[in-house]
């Protein structure tokens, strides 16, 4: 599906250039900036158009959906946002706080629906949640509950553990990481915060967890580690460490377990505030919004791999179980 999705996506960008769509404006054109890449993402396009097809918008009938994917180079989106600004697009939707601050960056007056994990009113991107006052509006994940939650399911899964380190990118926000501490000391379990901002550094940071006697690790809120949710699954069973992750993504992909708002719904959201704004809606009038649906997602086969029993409460909590 994934395949057939990028295949899609590529005719597409074939078939409807982006300057000639600028150029020829016979249909509004919503510029996508993603952080990553489409063969692993595919599935975010599929829910923004769904999101825009039930408000009367569909790609290459009324509407032209333009991507824009950095690869995992943060780097990149600053001059990806830029094509999209001299393309003159009617809306730009950024995934991920980079994108949403590349986006910007590049312009105050084309109309910004972002959705990301920091809090956009601390970082600047809105005057507040109920009236973001100027060209940004989108969801905010407010990040700040979700790695103490994540740690506590984290005891319950591994109720031995002693030490659960945190894995956190300095280059991105992180907020939460006192939450976290706090959490860990209720739970009496000490907290060694391991950082990693590239690949290499993430790969170092596995292999730190043995001389920490780590017993498990939680996954903080970065772009970063969405992005390289391969290679964390792969050094989680290298490793033979137990570890969660954001979403539901990282649990399908092998991991052990993940918890966090749903992204398909997620999108699909910013594909109505793409509509909205594309009927006449201004962003500084658009509220906002926070998730209302969350995952726990939890991979039977890596629970059996890592030698591990899932009490009864994860089991009725779970939303899934991949067997």
């Amino acid at each position: 599906m994934r395949r057939r999705n990028f295949i899609t996506i590529l005719a597409g960008a074939a078939a409807y250039p982006l300057s000639a769509g600028a150029q020829q404006k016979a249909m509004p054109v919503i510029g996508f900036l993603h952080f990553a890449s489409p063969d692993r993402f595919a599935s975010q396009i599929d829910a923004l158009r769904q999101g825009l097809a039930e408000n009367g918008y569909v790609d290459r009938k009324n509407l032209v959906v333009e991507t824009r994917w950095a690869e995992d180079h943060l780097e990149r989106l600053p001059a990806l946002a830029a094509e999209f600004v001299a393309a003159k697009v009617d809306v730009i939707v950024a995934a991920g706080g980079p994108a949403a601050k590349a986006a910007k960056n590049a312009t105050s007056t084309i109309p910004i629906v972002f959705t990301m994990g920091i809090d956009p009113v601390a970082e600047g991107f809105v005057t507040s949640l109920a009236h973001p006052g100027g060209n940004l509006t989108g969801l905010s994940i407010l990040a700040g509950a979700l790695p103490p939650k994540r740690l506590e399911l984290l005891c319950e899964l591994v109720p031995s553990a002693k030490v659960i380190a945190l894995l956190v990118n300095p280059n991105e926000s992180s907020e939460w990481v006192p939450d976290v501490q706090t959490a860990a000391r209720a739970k009496g379990v000490e907290l060694p915060v391991l950082k990693a901002s590239n690949e290499d550094e993430i790969d170092t940071a596995f292999a730190a967890l043995a001389g920490l006697h780590a017993d498990a690790l939680n996954e903080g809120d970065a772009v970063l580690f969405m992005a390289r949710r391969e290679q964390l699954v792969a050094l989680e069973k290298r490793y033979r460490v137990p570890a969660i992750g954001r979403f539901r993504e990282f649990a399908d992909d092998g991991g052990l377990i993940s918890y966090g708002p749903d992204l398909t719904d997620i999108n699909r959201q910013l594909g109505v505030y793409a509509a909205k704004i594309l009927s006449g809606a201004r962003p500084a009038d658009l509220p906002v919004q926070q998730p209302t649906k969350f995952q726990l997602v939890i991979n039977l086969k890596t629970v059996k791999e890592l030698g591990l029993t899932v009490p009864q409460l994860l089991f009725a909590l779970a939303d899934e179980v991949i067997e």
